[in-house]
């Protein structure tokens, strides 16, 4: 068996993070229960809210940031910004989440993070 493949990696393919070969995803974002590839169980991934919370803060920090550019240099209607930074908000919000999710549950997996337990 070959070394597990970097977390960025697997995560960007949507791979699975031991093989690096099988598929991470049965949806756009539900997890396949094991890896059809290596056999791996993804039932140690929790991502929980972790990715759309950096999603929330990426997209809001490009998307507002090239709204107030946009507002200061060219002071466009009210229309013009719905009409182009709603769809904008909504591709790059979705561009980002699937990548997200797949590379926390590959640290999740490289760093053998688990929920924590205390010990008597």
């Amino acid at each position: 068996m070959t070394a597990p493949p970097f977390p960025t990696r697997a995560a960007l393919l949507g791979k699975c993070p031991r093989c690096g070969d099988g598929k991470l995803f049965d949806g756009f974002l539900t997890l396949a229960p094991a890896c059809d590839r290596c056999g791996l169980d993804y039932g140690f991934a929790d991502s929980a809210d972790g990715p759309a919370v950096f999603v929330i803060l990426l997209a809001g920090f490009l998307v507002l940031g090239l709204a107030l550019w946009v507002e200061l240099a060219y002071e466009p209607p009210f229309w013009v910004h719905l009409a182009i930074f709603l769809p904008l908000t909504v591709i790059v919000c979705l561009g980002l989440l699937r990548p997200l999710k797949s590379f926390m549950v590959a640290l999740q997996y490289h760093h053998k993070a688990e929920e924590g337990r205390l010990e008597k």
